[in-house]
């Protein structure tokens, strides 16, 4: 009997190791989108995903303030960078399976599982290719603790679609737009061509993940007749710890179709004195 694609996701979120996980999210979207050029689209169908995504032994998961500092002008401060982008990004595999997993009982159109799917496929793309720099640096994905929160936005929005888009990729992952031209010129200035092309990929393939998150926020919004940006300030109030921290990326953000006054009010509420670090 044909696996459903929700089944899939499933079946990804339960797999542990980082380099399994990512090949069988690789399959799994070369599958979906094969059948859907053949016109023979894979049934969505449900699945019961776990609270939390199977993880590896290593890293050893700390609460964000144990997580060591390292400054990235050093070695072994770039390969440190490398670990914690890799782990984000194994953790963006599981966020984009989890939202097909999770909301498959939501109506939506064809086009949303198209999005996330692909994201999944780029996400663990971006994985790899971070795996790949730090065992060129004779480390590897494990070597170095890592950040336990990271599940935290997937747990607050497990109920509420609207509300996952607007914190997962709407904030999270349009933070990586702001900070990854920075951490290029660590790498290129490192005289790291490995590391900076692969930070380039992920920069140009991060713009169409947010841009996937306020597509469907707005579709969902318009359905529900709701307003864009009052909807958005609210959501992001209830369900995101932290503030939204400047300087903002507004070009790659408005490229991704978030305007500036969907995300300087929520900077403007905290004072630069008291604004807490999302860690």
């Amino acid at each position: 009997m044909m696996k459903s694609l929700a089944e899939r996701a499933e079946e990804v979120l339960r797999t542990a190791d980082g380099r399994a996980k990512t090949a069988l999210s690789h399959a799994h979207a070369a599958d979906w989108f094969a059948a859907r050029r053949a016109g023979n689209a894979l049934p969505i169908g449900r699945a019961q995903p776990p609270d939390r995504p199977a993880r590896p032994d290593r890293p050893e998961l700390l609460p964000p303030r144990d997580v060591p500092r390292r400054r990235p002008g050093s070695p072994q401060g770039r390969i440190a960078l490398l670990h914690a982008l890799a782990h984000i990004e194994l953790n963006a595999v599981d966020l984009h399976w989890d939202i097909v997993a999770r909301f498959a009982h939501v109506p939506m159109p064809p086009g949303f599982f198209d999005d996330w799917v692909k994201a999944a496929d780029e996400e663990s793309k971006h994985f790899n290719l971070l795996c790949d720099c730090l065992e060129a640096m004779g480390s590897h994905y494990g070597a170095l603790p890592a950040h336990a929160g990271m599940w935290r936005a997937a747990e607050d929005t497990a109920d509420d679609l609207m509300g996952r888009l607007a914190v997962v990729p709407m904030v999270l992952e349009a933070r990586g737009l702001d900070v990854t031209p920075g951490m290029i010129e660590i790498f290129r200035k490192a005289q790291d061509p490995q590391a900076t092309a692969a930070l380039e990929t992920i920069y140009a393939e991060e713009v169409g993940h947010v841009a996937y998150g306020a597509k469907w926020f707005n579709f969902l919004c318009g359905r529900e007749n709701l307003d864009p940006k009052d909807t958005f300030h609210a959501l992001v109030r209830r369900y995101f710890h932290g503030a939204l921290k400047p300087p903002f990326n507004e070009e790659k953000r408005a490229e991704a179709g978030l305007p500036p006054d969907f995300y300087w009010p929520l900077a403007e509420e905290f004072p630069p004195a008291f604004r807490p670090d999302p860690g």
